[in-house]
């Protein structure tokens, strides 16, 4: 059977440096989906950028090979006959879903622009068919949704806008490019299930790019293994996973994180009691500005946390887990009881709230857009130290080198700039900075999220390190329940605000009680 996509011995640089792509070969017969794995800089999102030739063409260049679709090379068709492929034929749902869409226009306008271009839809035809899409994609009230823009959703609700895009003119061939990455455990099973769903009904091939292996397995026919630009190992999923080949394989395959934390340094003595926690945002006012409607984010939540512990916070979109960060920050106006090491925070404005924000810190999610790329990392990691804690030059550049020692980091890379550091690096410098100020607790806000596994574990090891060493306590924010799994000594569950279950994590992940735990549980793919 002829392959509906062929790449035979595909090389790739940029500005005649050194190929990043390195005699890539692989093929994918209709109906099939092809996994590419490997860690960031391995090859995998150029190589899938190259199909449809969407690399800067006045930088990228083709030493060698071909890249053959239902027989025509694409490195040598026109420009006027790859429009006519791209978005028909052969679609692409990119990584980042916060930043692919347009913000300045709607969804419908959006997905529209491909039907008028393709398939001649317009005005109701295509409206018509946008609603389709939509509810196709799972997305609630998804007429209302047309006139939304990017802003007014969820990242789970912009990822499957993506997907819809993509599978608007049902293409041949789908590639998707991390496209879990951003979700949490229920909509990422929802959206694959989706994927498998449509992939059946159209006869379409899949790209599959992830770094996740979990996934892999559970939806992948094929698996290429890509390690710095070059294939080292091409195998039927099941052999890949049963008899792996390559030492490189291997590391991957060993790189999910440890099962359990380690109990070592938790003190029986409370660092955070919050009490009947709430936090509500104004969705309506009248016109003289009083508020009449209001959405509940958080709705009497109290939990605690000893020093030396771990607090797992989990739920899906839009459960409240990063409003209740931002409210233990005092970056989100709330009511109810905050208690710091006995101190009341409640009460306190936000002049009175400083002297305390050394104490508490945050790592967020994005380590791309969490640093200023105008500052270097000295820069980075000594504001805080020049805000909270006044000391000479010389002691504030000697705190700098030991966080970033602390983190793993080369003290020397200190003058460079966050664009010289791949994404666990950044990551690791947003750790120095919040760990400078030698704080009692750190709220990390989907940390590992954007990282490879082996990156992950890094990570993971790294902070399980910090937290032996100087007795940290941490708030753990994520939709990764085998991460939170390796660091949560407590668990918190979230529901559209509420705490449904509450206790040690161990229990909870052992014997779930609630219904929507074992939901999580039970979508999570590395628990099945």
């Amino acid at each position: 059977m002829s392959s509906l996509l062929e790449i035979n011995n595909l090389s790739i640089s940029f500005d005649g440096a050194k190929n990043v792509v390195d005699g890539l070969s692989l093929s994918i017969q209709k109906g099939q989906t092809l996994a590419l794995v490997g860690e960031s800089g391995s090859g995998k999102s150029v190589s899938a950028l190259s199909i449809l030739r969407l690399l800067d063409e006045r930088h990228a260049h083709y030493p060698s090979g071909s890249i053959v679709f239902q027989s025509e090379n694409m490195l040598s068709i026109s420009d006027k006959r790859l429009r006519k492929i791209r978005g028909r034929k052969i679609s692409m749902i990119f990584q980042e879903p916060m930043t692919s869409l347009n913000p300045l226009h709607t969804v419908e306008k959006q997905i529209s622009e491909a039907l008028e271009l393709h398939r001649g839809l317009r005005d109701a035809a295509a409206r018509s068919r946008c609603i389709e899409l939509l509810e196709l994609v799972g997305i609630p009230q998804a007429e209302e949704r047309l006139n939304s823009y990017p802003h007014q959703l969820s990242g789970g609700q912009k990822q499957r806008v993506m997907i819809a895009m993509a599978l608007a003119n049902e293409p041949d061939l789908l590639i998707a490019d991390e496209p879990t990455t951003a979700l949490d455990v229920t909509v990422q099973m929802q959206v694959l299930e989706l994927l498998r769903e449509l992939q059946k009904k159209l006869g379409m091939a899949i790209l599959l790019i992830t770094h996740d292996l979990s996934v892999v397995r559970r939806y992948a026919d094929q698996v290429v293994v890509m390690e710095q630009g070059k294939v080292v190992e091409n195998a039927a999923t099941e052999s890949l996973f049963t008899d792996p080949q390559h030492p490189y394989t291997r590391k991957l395959l060993d790189a999910e994180p440890p099962s359990s934390p380690s109990h070592t340094n938790i003190q029986d003595e409370p660092l955070l009691e919050v009490s009947n926690l709430d936090v509500r945002f104004t969705t309506r006012r009248s016109w003289l500005g009083k508020p009449k409607a209001w959405f509940q984010a958080v709705d009497n939540a109290s939990f605690g946390l000893n020093r030396g512990e771990t607090l797992g916070i989990v739920g899906e979109s839009g459960s409240g887990k990063t409003t209740i960060g931002h409210a233990l920050l005092k970056l989100t106006a709330c009511t109810g009881s905050v208690r710091l090491s006995g101190n009341d925070l409640g009460p306190m404005n936000q002049k009175q709230f400083r002297p305390y924000r050394r104490q508490i810190q945050i790592v967020f999610q994005d380590p791309f857009g969490s640093l200023s790329p105008r500052m270097s990392v000295a820069e980075i990691v000594r504001e805080g130290l020049e805000i909270h804690t006044p000391a000479s030059a010389e002691e504030q550049d000697r705190r700098v080198i030991q966080a970033l020692t602390d983190v793993g980091l080369d003290p020397e890379a200190r003058h460079r700039y966050p664009h010289e550091f791949s994404g666990g690096q950044r990551q690791r410098i947003a750790i120095a900075r919040a760990l400078v100020l030698q704080p009692e607790l750190i709220i990390l806000d989907e940390p590992t999220s954007a990282l490879d596994r082996t990156v992950q574990k890094q990570v993971i090891h790294l902070l399980r390190n910090l937290q032996e060493k100087y007795g940290l306590s941490y708030v753990f924010i994520s939709h990764d329940l085998s991460v939170v799994r390796a660091l949560s000594h407590k668990l918190l569950v979230l529901k559209t605000g509420k705490i449904v279950e509450y206790g040690s994590a161990e229990e909870i992940f052992n014997h779930p009680q609630h219904t929507y735990t074992r939901e999580l549980l039970n979508a999570s793919l590395f628990y099945n």
